[in-house]
């Protein structure tokens, strides 16, 4: 199991239609999130700096191959049709990332 944190930013006019996109999340995405293993998952907002933080477990054994595969689903892309225009991604992420991953410096079980 892996620990991963991201972060990225929200438009500060989409933050009650994020919110409740995400109070009514589409079962098919929940369930899409559990075939590829991810499990835990919360999203964290942050005002009045408008960043929303992600937390999730990663259980399977090939992460690129998982992530693949939801992104080429079609809900998936119906989701992320509904959601990127609520974010701004930050200029400091990684090339090819959208959310920014983030170093873990710390846990305690």
């Amino acid at each position: 199991m892996e620990r991963m944190g991201m972060v990225i930013g929200i438009r500060p006019e989409f933050i009650e239609k994020y919110k409740a996109l995400h109070a009514d999340v589409w079962p098919e995405i929940l369930r899409s999130l559990s075939d590829c293993n991810v499990t835990n998952y919360s999203i964290f907002l942050r005002e009045p700096e408008n960043l929303l933080f992600g937390y999730w477990e990663y259980v399977g054994d090939d992460f690129e191959a998982d992530m693949q595969k939801m992104a080429s689903l079609p809900i998936t892309q119906e989701w992320w049709d509904v959601c990127i225009p609520c974010q701004k991604a930050l200029d400091t992420r990684k090339e090819g990332e959208w959310w920014a991953m983030m170093e873990e410096v710390f846990y305690h079980a």
